[in-house]
């Protein structure tokens, strides 16, 4: 009989009350089990949010009652923890990024596809109705065949408001590793895999300062850019200029896609927002807004939609391979830098479908209504 796909949580940090909140209201999937290092904290989540079962990672991966697990560890532990749960045959969701080197992330997907199990990987704002608003009208032509696209992502720094940021400026981490997957992930998703990187990075400041809580005042090291510039070249012949910066006073964010016909600004905060269009060429052009359309949605829609791709047989769009891909990039980026020269980017990606605007991830589909 038809039932919702059953998903434990692994890891209850502070992110898992927005995952949790959100995969607990969705129909199609059914929360089982929270898990933590610290077994009572994984009680105290389960028992906010109405779930039965709690324990260690290994006990709550020993359970029957969960078909797909969602992985909120810290970044050094996402490897280890999916191979754990795809060795317990489970589908597994990971935090991102899906490793923090390509041998570890690869063996993740191989370990996979050999038990028979699905990968799917943070960002999911990607699946939002504001970026998937764009990817159709990108899709259908609005703007022309893409040309060049340019993404700025800069501002003072985490460590300004954080009251923890130290981890944000370790390896692993930085504007590149923290942002970088949600723009890397939508440029992929929208113009195709990217063949080759030229980086240049910097690190203005050897030491930052904690800014708020506890421990303000407090200096630490850096010990990753905090500045990257990028110059990528997409297969389908599309250029891109990218920023990623904790370095400005100045806080910009901006996705634009110029087109042989017009110019696509895709919308960058958060799940939803509008899209605006430039077309034609002449210079007192007017922007036209066009609204997001589709069901709104948070963090887990990428859980939601790695349980109704599995359950259809199909791929996820947020798939293990994109985000391989998106790793396989920001490493790419990161030995540009450090050989001052051009790196080319070995691995690809599949095409992802946009989502319908119909997809609503409000209703029931496990019992065979599954919007594509």
């Amino acid at each position: 009989m038809s039932a919702p796909t059953r998903v434990a949580v692994v890891g209850a940090g502070d992110i898992s009350d927005q995952y949790l909140k959100a995969l607990t209201a969705y129909p199609d999937l059914a929360v089982t089990a929270v898990a933590d290092l610290v077994p009572e904290r994984a009680r105290a989540q389960a028992e906010a949010y109405g779930i039965r079962g709690w324990g260690t990672t290994a006990e709550v991966l020993a359970r029957e009652d969960v078909d797909l697990v969602v992985n909120l560890t810290v970044p050094a532990a996402h490897a280890e923890v999916a191979l754990a749960a795809i060795e317990a045959g489970k589908h597994v969701w990971g935090e991102k990024p899906l490793a923090l080197d390509r041998s570890s992330a690869r063996a993740v997907l191989d370990a996979a596809d050999a038990a028979g199990v699905v990968v799917g990987n943070a960002p999911d704002t990607v699946l939002g109705p504001g970026i998937q608003t764009a990817h159709r009208l990108l899709a259908d032509g609005a703007v022309g065949r893409p040309r060049t696209v340019l993404t700025l992502m800069q501002g003072p720094g985490p460590d300004v408001w954080h009251p923890r940021p130290q981890f944000l400026f370790a390896k692993g981490a930085g504007p590149l590793f923290d942002i970088g997957p949600y723009y890397l992930t939508t440029l992929v998703q929208m113009l195709g895999p990217v063949t080759e990187v030229t980086a240049r990075g910097q690190i203005p400041r050897a030491r930052r300062t904690i800014g708020s809580g506890p421990d303000a005042g407090t200096d630490f090291p850096v010990d990753v850019p905090t500045h990257v510039s990028v110059v990528t070249q997409f297969a389908s012949g599309v250029v891109g200029t990218s920023v990623y910066s904790f370095d400005s006073a100045v806080r910009r964010q901006l996705f634009e896609v110029s087109g042989a016909d017009g110019v696509l600004e895709v919308p960058v905060s958060g799940f939803d927002g509008p899209t605006r269009l430039l077309t034609g060429t002449a210079p007192d052009t007017p922007w036209r807004t066009v609204p997001a359309e589709g069901t709104p949605s948070g963090r887990g829609v990428g859980v939601l939609e790695l349980a109704r791709a599995i359950r259809s047989g199909r791929q996820p769009r947020a798939s293990g391979e994109l985000a391989y891909h998106v790793l396989d990039i920001m490493l790419s980026v990161e030995e540009s830098i450090d050989l001052g020269a051009t790196v080319r980017v070995e691995s690809s990606a599949p095409s992802v479908p946009p989502i319908p605007p119909q997809w609503d991830p409000t209703a029931r589909t496990y019992d065979g209504t599954e919007q594509t």
